[in-house]
């Protein structure tokens, strides 16, 4: 399983699909056929943020992730690289 972390480089996996919806939004992945829910707005601002380029402390900072928070949402991260719906690679990887 590929470690997340804030220096972790993230971006949406270029076979989902993303539809934001009132409580969050839906992902879907034509690849797997795997339905994921994002359950509250911020995260959804996360995903959006994780553009490939950026360290996901800065996408955190750009959806106005709360310091106290910033656990939870390297969970939720970490779920959705182990669903395959985000990539991770490391700023290293992303440099080169």
């Amino acid at each position: 399983m590929a470690t997340v972390d804030l220096d972790s480089v993230i971006a949406v996996h270029p076979r989902v699909s993303i539809r934001p919806e009132p409580f969050g939004a839906l992902l879907y992945h034509f690849g797997t056929r795997q339905l994921s829910f994002l359950k509250d707005r911020i995260l959804l601002d996360v995903v959006h943020a994780c553009d490939g380029r950026r360290p996901l402390a800065e996408a955190f900072a750009v959806a106005g992730v709360p310091s106290t928070q910033t656990a939870r949402y390297l969970r939720a991260m970490t779920t959705l690289v182990t669903s395959t719906m985000v990539t991770v690679s490391s700023v290293n990887e992303v440099a080169a």
